[in-house]
Parts: C-alpha cells; structure tokens; sequence
C-alpha cells in the first residue's frame, strides 16, 4: 500500500483578505473532494491572506498510480484559475 502526501502552495493574487482567502480555498476543496477521491486540507498560512498550503493525501496499491491522480489534482487546481499553484512537495509511504 502506498500513501501519497501532496504539499501544495497556492498564491491568491485578486484577494484582499482573510474571507476571499477562506472563500477560494472552500470552491477549491470541495471541486477537489468532488471529483477525485482524496482527503484535502490547509496546514499552514493560515494568517496570511495571498497565499495558502494544502495537503492532499491519496492511498493506492502501487506509487504510480498515487502519483498520476496526485499530479491530476495538480493539473485541476491549475485549471480552475482561481488560485497561481506555487511550490509542489510530493512523497511516498510505503506500508
């Protein structure tokens, strides 16, 4: 079994408070937790109002397929354009 631990930040450049933060971040987790089946929550910046860290786990067989739904995650946070994907941190528990 593999777990995958996606770090993500996001850079919230049209926002101008901590409500337009927490506003994004709740269209962006719930889009998330809509369409892939994975746990998502914000773990640090909490106070700063342009900027946000995620945390998105997946659990699989194997570290292929953790890592392509991982970066699929990615790729639809990106698209939705509400929010500039900054720093990506990916890593792999093997149990």
């Amino acid at each position: 079994m593999t777990v995958g631990v996606l770090r993500l930040t996001l850079f919230i450049h049209e926002n101008h408070s901590l409500k337009g933060k927490r506003s994004v971040l709740r269209k962006i987790k719930a889009r998330v937790r809509d369409k892939f089946n994975v746990s998502i929550a914000e773990c640090a910046d909490h106070d700063m109002w342009q900027r946000a860290m995620l945390v998105i786990c997946q659990v699989g067989v194997d570290e292929p397929f953790v890592d392509s739904a991982l970066r699929e995650v990615v790729r639809f946070i990106d698209d939705m354009q509400i929010a500039e994907v900054g720093e990506e941190q990916l890593e792999f528990l093997h149990y």
